[in-house]
């Protein structure tokens, strides 16, 4: 069994969707420090043609606040008319918006169920088989951390397979988890390009991005655009 894990992130960019569309079960780490200024609440769309950061509001972040401890502010009805308006023209828009919609303003209050949720919606959109747990309904309130805590996780699930963002490569060590008798590995994502109406391409953007500019047969085979290390 091969496990994903990560932070729950705001309509975060494809590579986090090619960890979930690889990963028999994807933990969301929901009870995991919340950072200010982070990607769990906010994102990049395009909007006249250049990258603009969005951000979902969120109300009770204080110093060592939990994700799954903050709240969802007021403003989903203006996310999701800025998201209309820098969208309206894309190609998939009539089929992608309706699902975007539904996700932004669902009227869940609790931040990591909320963002957990879009990640689900997305995940069943895309038509991955993908099963879900919540970090928090896994471990409870454990005290280890980083390595110990995913070797933990896996334990748990009885996995023999781990894979990470390849930005986790300094918190892990293969010899670890060998002597556990699993696997790890590290997700890269490839380079990719697709046309955003007549606009010079603007990378590393929200999946709202690739959702509406590229057909779902299309998304899936950038989920496979990737080299483990």
């Amino acid at each position: 069994m091969t496990i994903g894990s990560n932070q729950p992130y705001l309509f975060p960019y494809i590579g986090y969707w090619q960890l979930i569309n690889l990963s028999d079960i994807y933990v969301i780490s929901d009870s995991m420090q919340y950072i200010k200024k982070g990607y769990i609440n906010r994102n990049n769309i395009l909007i006249d043609g250049t990258k603009h950061m969005f951000t979902l509001e969120a109300i009770g972040v204080k110093e060592n606040t939990l994700i799954n401890e903050v709240k969802v502010g007021n403003n989903r009805k203006k996310l999701a008319k800025s998201i209309f308006h820098a969208y309206k023209k894309a190609p998939y828009f009539e089929e992608v918006y309706p699902l975007i919609e539904k996700i932004i303003l669902n009227p869940e209050s609790n931040m990591a169920q909320f963002v957990g949720n879009s990640i689900q919606e997305i995940s069943k959109y895309l038509d991955m088989d993908t099963k879900f747990i919540y970090l928090s309904d896994l471990q409870g309130k454990t005290t280890l951390r980083a390595q110990a805590r995913t070797i933990d996780i896996c334990e748990r699930l009885d996995a023999r397979h781990y894979i990470n963002a390849v930005g986790g490569k300094e918190l892990y060590c293969k010899d670890a988890f060998i002597e556990k008798d699993m696997k790890l590995n590290f997700l890269k994502t490839n380079e990719l390009e697709y046309k955003q109406f007549d606009n010079e391409f603007v990378s590393h953007l929200s999946i709202l991005d690739v959702l509406m500019f590229n057909s779902k047969n299309q998304i899936q085979e950038m989920l496979q655009a990737y080299i483990l290390e």
